[in-house]
């Protein structure tokens, strides 16, 4: 019977939830300057901050689609060259899982909740990014870009949530 049981439980399916990041932030916070991307308007500044088991990043965006809901993301490069901020790479991913949303089972390291946009195209900022650090190891996101798509993140579609074009980009740095 104990056998029995005990087959039972290691067959049971993993976990599909990525690891904790194996590496704890060595800075206190970060910034970014968000520039314009694709011939939009969209800019502002954001601040990240290490918090237990990620990075929280506040601030404010503007130029955005009035009431719009828009995809934000950490990307693998800290490359805003191109127009059309493609030069950033695609999202940041250090432990190799597909896309999703953050929180809610395996997600990306750059994949984050959606912005949305008042009635101005304003965004105020507050979203999380699981499994990454200020600093330290792997999942260290400085020097990374941090992007801002046209449209909304649909969570899904691999590899990036069908979120269209890169409308701001800026480069992760530390104070």
């Amino acid at each position: 019977m104990m056998s029995a049981l005990l087959v039972a439980c290691a067959s049971a399916p993993a976990s599909k939830a990525p690891p904790p990041a194996s590496s704890v932030s060595t800075l206190a916070q970060a910034h970014v300057a968000m520039a314009p991307a694709s011939a939009s308007l969209v800019s502002g500044r954001l601040t990240l901050r290490a918090v237990p088991g990620g990075v929280r990043i506040t601030g404010e965006l503007g130029g955005l689609q009035r009431g719009g809901t828009h995809a934000i993301h950490i990307h693998e490069k800290g490359d805003c060259s191109a127009v059309d901020a493609t030069s950033a790479g695609g999202h940041f991913n250090p432990q190799g899982q597909p896309h999703g949303r953050a929180g809610s089972g395996p997600h990306h390291g750059g994949d984050m909740d959606n912005l949305v946009a008042d009635a101005r195209g304003v965004a105020k900022v507050d979203v999380q990014a699981l499994g990454v650090t200020l600093g330290g190891g792997a999942e260290d996101i400085v020097g990374r870009a941090v992007v801002v798509h046209a449209m909304a993140d649909d969570y899904r579609s691999q590899p990036a949530g069908n979120a269209g074009a890169r409308v701001a980009c800026g480069v992760i740095s530390a104070p």
